[in-house]
């Protein structure tokens, strides 16, 4: 790994707006590639984040930023665009409606580093990864084997590191990016070596125009693929089995992968991966449910294409940690088990831990998505008792009323947490499940701080139990 030369972008020209987790590394790394920059923000604190990153980079760097109100998109390469911010629906935002009158091409960061890692003349292989839910896990879990592996890999995108944050990879290097749909939309000379779509629920609908425009931007993760390139498809809902269909019309050669299908190519069965009637490797406790065993089929068929035999990618997935706030098991007291599963964002996300559990005490809450927690009914059952938060309690409230699920609106996590123990200990449920089934920014930056908080008043409790009784 090294850093890229400093003539990549040399008399390129670029817009970047919105100066967040994607945008300040982008001016950062545009600017050491020798481009000049033009950055915005429409709120101060990203203007000041900036403010303080110049102060902290390379003379000669700094002087090819400028901080200044995008009003004129004349002479621009590009517009690098947060993933956050539409150019299209809900409503375009004025910068990238001057970006397209003018015919400047609106990218995301992971188009130039594409563009970039080309320009060194790096042959490093990408993969990239989407899908509704899941793609967090699967990313991370296929740069885990191929780090075992001993090849050289970079991880980050829509998950951890922005993409222009990256390092600049050997030959043998891959790219492991998290692609979400605002990202793949902005593509237009990167594809992928190995491309995987896990599963399609409904999502981001008014960004895209409803389910169709969704699943087309998803679709784009196989834009451009070739014969001797891999195309990786779930099977385990009927939107992905309807573009697999498609997909195995095409040159790309198609692998399907189920956490529970053996008509797939690689499928989950009895806590392994299983692929041609034989055991691949074996699942551990850091991926439980089928929906993980789909994943971890998916990171399987990836490696396999990459290069990685399947033995070491077994023994990667056995000492796989999992990602914290996926159904993380952050504390037991008492031998009840707090499980931080704030990732959980949409109601999808949720079934897949709702489902894991036979008996739990449910924390749910915030800014619910299109269409509630109306599809997580067969679940209810599950259910002792659910402590719901956040601005649509209320909402959530009225659909588990009427599947008589006992309920209780706390509004606060620091309410939720001490009720669901004392209500866990006294029905002797054995897990209490923090999986929202909704966004987070009613109350926190984001799904990570809420996770954070949950695990904080988890071992509150913790402590609380053990100064008490001394167990």
């Amino acid at each position: 790994m090294s850093t890229f030369p400093p003539t990549v972008f040399a008399v390129k020209r670029f817009a970047v707006l919105g100066l967040g987790r994607n945008g300040l590394p982008a001016v950062q790394a545009l600017a050491a590639c020798g481009a000049h920059v033009q950055a915005w923000d429409d709120g101060e604190a990203g203007r000041q984040g900036l403010t303080k990153a110049l102060a902290h980079m390379p003379p000669e760097q700094a002087a090819r930023v400028t901080c200044a109100p995008l009003e004129d998109m004349a002479g621009f390469d590009a517009l690098v665009l947060s993933p956050g911010i539409p150019h299209h629906l809900p409503r375009v935002h004025p910068v990238a409606a001057l970006a397209i009158a003018a015919g400047v091409p609106i990218l995301s960061d992971a188009e130039l580093l594409y563009c970039a890692v080309r320009a060194a003349g790096s042959k490093a292989r990408f993969a990239g990864i989407t899908g509704t839910n899941g793609k967090s896990t699967t990313t991370t879990l296929l740069a885990h084997i191929l780090e075992q592996a001993g090849v050289p890999v970079a991880a980050g995108g829509n998950l951890g590191p922005a993409a222009l944050a990256l390092p600049l990879l050997p030959d043998n290097g891959v790219y492991v990016l998290e692609m979400s749909s605002y990202m793949l939309e902005r593509l237009d000379t990167l594809h992928f070596d190995a491309a995987c779509l896990l599963n399609l629920t409904p999502d981001h609908l008014d960004r895209h125009a409803g389910m169709a425009g969704y699943a087309l931007a998803k679709q784009r993760v196989f834009a451009g693929q070739t014969a001797h390139d891999i195309a990786v498809i779930g099977i385990d809902d009927a939107e992905c089995t309807r573009i697999a269909g498609h997909l195995a019309q095409s040159a790309t050669p198609c692998i399907t992968v189920s956490g529970t299908n053996p008509a797939a190519s690689y499928y989950g069965q009895n806590g392994a991966v299983w692929h041609n009637n034989a055991a691949l490797a074996t699942l551990p406790p850091a991926l439980p449910g089928a929906h993980n065993a789909q994943n971890a089929a998916a990171a399987l068929a990836m490696a396999r294409f990459l290069g990685i035999a399947d033995t070491v990618a077994a023994q990667a997935i056995a000492s796989f940690p999992g990602l914290p706030h996926r159904q993380k098991l952050v504390e037991t007291c008492n031998n009840i088990a707090f499980i931080d599963d704030s990732k959980a964002t949409n109601a999808d996300a949720s079934s897949r831990a709702l489902g894991c559990y036979d008996r739990l005490v449910w924390i749910a809450g915030g800014i619910a998505k299109e269409g509630g927690i109306e599809s997580l009914s067969p679940y209810f059952g599950r259910i002792t008792h659910a402590f719901l938060i956040g601005r649509d309690a209320a909402e959530l409230a009225a659909t588990l009323t009427r599947h008589n699920v006992p309920h209780t609106v706390v509004e606060t996590l620091e309410k939720a947490v001490p009720q669901a123990y004392s209500l866990a200990q006294q029905t002797h449920t054995p897990v209490i499940l923090l999986s929202p089934a909704c966004a987070s920014f009613d109350q926190y930056a984001g799904f990570e701080a809420r996770g954070q908080h949950f695990q904080a008043l988890a071992h509150a409790v913790r402590t609380q139990q053990m100064s008490t009784t001394g167990q």
